[in-house]
């Protein structure tokens, strides 16, 4: 007799088992919430709606007058509902522009984030207002300081623990405002105009914050200076654990990093390594347990002095690259559990062999792309949590 085919309860799909499988499905490749896929979710079930509710809002955006006013509608903390939406919200992505046609206020800003007890996370971008000057090759990009009030306000919200600031503008001490009000980061990324280390910063405390994690792509490297009174609080912690320079850095730079943190540094991420004094430095982290590239070459002397414990291995490649170091890391590091190659051209079936085979033996993971997107989301450190 034929087995009987599987049944549905007449009550349908157990709700507990619907929301399981939404919180694994509902983030895309870009780690972000599928707003198509939760928007058939709320729409297919009534008991539904709201969980999908939930996990949309849990990602917010604000780039304007109209979707914050169109947000605090939906988080308003006299209604149950507004509750629930407002603690639900983990990450905000803003964008203060004063180009656009409504642009997102300042105290919008600050009173977003007080709606929101249980962010932790802050995408800000700001893009100055732009202003041809004559006889100039680029037009100035002026944006003023937060007010006062403004960051009083901030300071009342929940402490952030991420903060992402990317700086359009040309005013370079808008992250030292943002710093002020949060000493509570572990994890601080900073893109666009270099911060300024002014004389009245030199007269100030250091940054009280240990930090964990630090992500630089300036249009110019930082002062050491300005790196030192950031880091001084986690230098004296030993608390930073990963670092990710996205722009080649100085001998200097990466020395002085290395020199200070160093020792108890996790994953280290550079765009390349191919002089003997960047390398030098890198063999100095004694504790990597990730370290990552992108360009086609990179010195193999870092390889191969590459700690016992490392666990993660991210690099680029082409048809000149040689890969028998690679293959030798593979075959000699116990504890090795990825490798992510990207090839950024040409046909490298004949080289990659040899590693596939060196992977398969060793039990490593072997992850290939050829969309420098796709790697970095593969091996972003956010992404995976180095112990």
């Amino acid at each position: 007799m034929a087995a009987a085919s599987p049944r549905v309860p007449i009550s349908g799909i157990p709700l507990e088992i619907v929301l399981h499988i939404l919180e694994l499905a509902h983030l895309n490749d870009n780690h972000e919430p599928d707003t198509q896929l939760l928007a058939s979710f709320s729409l297919t079930c009534r008991s539904w709606s709201f969980h999908a509710q939930k996990l949309l809002f849990g990602q917010g955006r604000l780039h304007s007058e109209t979707a914050y006013e169109s947000f605090i509608f939906a988080v308003d903390r006299s209604t149950t509902r507004g509750i629930a939406l407002g603690d639900a919200v983990r990450q905000l992505n803003v964008v203060l522009d004063d180009n656009q046609p409504t642009p997102l206020e300042r105290v919008s800003f600050a009173r977003a984030i007080t709606l929101c007890p249980n962010l932790h996370e802050i995408n800000l971008s700001v893009y100055g207002f732009n202003e041809p000057v004559r006889n100039a090759e680029h037009p100035r990009r002026t944006v003023p300081p937060f007010a006062e009030h403004v960051l009083d306000l901030i300071r009342t919200g929940p402490a952030i623990s991420h903060l992402h600031f990317s700086n359009w503008s040309d005013n370079d001490d808008l992250i030292v405002q943002l710093l002020a009000v949060w000493p509570s980061l572990k994890s601080l990324s900073f893109t666009g105009k270099t911060p300024h280390f002014s004389p009245a910063l030199k007269r100030c405390p250091c940054y009280p914050g240990t930090l964990e994690k630090l992500r630089m792509n300036c249009q110019v490297e930082p002062s050491l200076d300005f790196l030192g009174w950031l880091l001084h609080a986690s230098a004296g912690a030993n608390s930073l654990r990963g670092i990710e320079l996205n722009r080649e850095p100085s001998f200097h730079l990466l020395d002085f990093l290395v020199q200070h943190h160093g020792e108890q540094l996790h994953a280290l991420s550079l765009p390349s390594c191919t002089t003997h004094k960047h390398a030098h430095a890198v063999i100095r982290c004694r504790a990597l347990r990730e370290f990552r590239t992108e360009r086609a070459w990179t010195l193999p002397t870092v390889f191969r002095h590459l700690p016992e414990h490392v666990r993660h291995l991210a690099f680029g490649m082409d048809p000149s690259t040689p890969l028998q170091h690679i293959v030798e890391l593979v075959n000699t590091k116990d504890e090795l559990e990825s490798v992510t190659v990207n090839v950024w051209r040409g046909d490298c079936e004949r080289q990659l062999g040899a590693l596939k085979m060196a992977c398969a033996f060793r039990g490593v993971e072997l992850r290939i792309t050829r969309d420098i997107c796709l790697h970095r989301a593969l091996v972003s450190f956010g992404r995976r949590t180095t112990p």
